[in-house]
């Protein structure tokens, strides 16, 4: 299975899980983060393991950012990690 690395680019995460500069590489299991979090980002670590492209701008591109569903107290960026 394809990896993929998320990185925190900005946190003010009020359970103190994420912190910015932080970084997971997802194989198959839910890197430790908050659940929300992971819930919002799944489909689209999901789609990136098994090859596909997502809208980026006005492009496809094998990443993503995405911000938490609570009151957007986090940003990631999700990227296919080098094989």
């Amino acid at each position: 299975m394809r990896k993929v690395r998320i990185t925190v680019i900005e946190s003010n995460c009020r359970c103190g899980y994420c912190k910015a500069g932080d970084e997971y590489v997802v194989e198959d299991l839910c890197p430790p983060m908050c659940h929300e979090l992971w819930n919002g980002i799944y489909p689209m670590v999901y789609a990136l393991q098994n090859g596909a492209s997502l809208d980026y701008g006005d492009q496809r591109a094998k990443c993503f950012d995405a911000k938490c569903p609570d009151e957007s107290r986090v940003v990631v960026h999700g990227e296919l990690a080098e094989e």
